[in-house]
């Protein structure tokens, strides 16, 4: 199997969810986030663009979902994106991930290694 990410071939997640966060980690605030790419939703946090209402869709997300895909802020994304892991990622699913799959048609991430189950001879 590649060690290539599944989410370069997804990007459900970044079209099915609103990615907000605390204001904090913008750039005028000493973050990373870059500003001009956030709407402020409450007085303590504030969502990426396209995420904030219907239909959703990153403004930072490049290409097609379920195709080629790629984050136009990688390096800067938020703690929300950075904390946002593929099914499987950690040896879990990931119920969220699998939900922005479907929403879009695609089929749940598998495993990428399952350990043979013991034979009792």
């Amino acid at each position: 199997m590649s060690d290539a990410s599944p989410c370069l071939n997804c990007g459900a997640c970044c079209s099915h969810f609103r990615v907000s966060f605390f204001w904090g980690e913008c750039a005028s605030s000493g973050g990373t986030v870059p500003d001009e790419l956030v709407a402020q939703i409450s007085p303590s946090r504030v969502a990426m663009l396209g995420t904030e209402c219907k239909p959703v869709r990153c403004v930072s997300l490049t290409g097609d979902v379920g195709s080629t895909v790629q984050c136009s802020i990688y390096e800067k994304r938020s703690s929300t994106c950075r904390e946002f892991e593929a099914s499987w990622t950690d040896g879990q699913p990931n119920p969220d991930c699998d939900a922005a799959r479907a929403a879009f048609g695609l089929a749940a991430l598998e495993p990428a290694f399952q350990m043979p189950e013991k034979q009792i001879a």
